[in-house]
């Protein structure tokens, strides 16, 4: 079985991609703890690359990374690529979107994943990005998710990330989306 480094150091986002590679034959593995990769790319797509090019040759393995962010229309597009530095932790990510929306009547939003999967030479070998749309909320409703599921009510079903059980979360989220798109791909490198 061959490794699949998950460019990241996010707990939740490696459960996340256990689940929906599920069906591929790799060992996925987080980027070693002493690999620091510093997400300077002006998109989602340059921060995708780099974190999955650096993994990859740093590790001498296939490596996966994924950019992801949400995007609110009254705030010019922000936070962006800047989503996960937005504060300091979660709870003050949330805190300031919303004082930031305070009083806002279009909280029109979607959130994009760019995800990459890079040889073990750095070689780009896959690509995909996908969006899902919604709004964001007065206040936060539901446990689970993490980052700004609480406050992000996808369009269709009309629950936050939050609310969501993971069968319905991976078959509308952003980054569900883009993995279901590379499948294919994956279970050709790691047959």
């Amino acid at each position: 079985m061959k490794n699949l480094y998950l460019a990241s150091r996010n707990n939740g986002k490696i459960e996340e991609y256990k689940k929906l590679l599920s069906k591929v034959n790799c060992q996925l593995l987080l980027q070693p703890e002493t690999l620091e990769v510093e997400e300077d790319g002006l998109t989602f797509r340059d921060n995708a690359i780099k974190k999955a090019s650096e993994v990859s040759r740093k590790t001498n393995n296939f490596s996966i990374a994924d950019d992801s962010g949400i995007c609110i229309e009254a705030l010019g597009g922000k936070p962006g690529i800047y989503s996960s530095r937005y504060a300091e932790n979660d709870k003050k990510r949330i805190e300031r979107v919303l004082k930031e929306l305070h009083g806002v009547k279009n909280r029109s939003a979607f959130f994009v994943a760019n995800i990459c999967v890079c040889a073990p030479n750095g070689e780009v070998v896959i690509e995909s990005e996908a969006k899902c749309y919604g709004n964001v909320i007065l206040k936060p409703r539901g446990n689970g998710g993490f980052g700004y599921d609480p406050i992000f009510e996808e369009s269709s079903t009309r629950l936050t990330f939050a609310e969501m059980n993971n069968v319905i979360k991976d078959s509308c989220s952003h980054r569900g989306k883009a993995l279901k798109k590379i499948i294919p791909d994956l279970l050709q490198i790691f047959y």
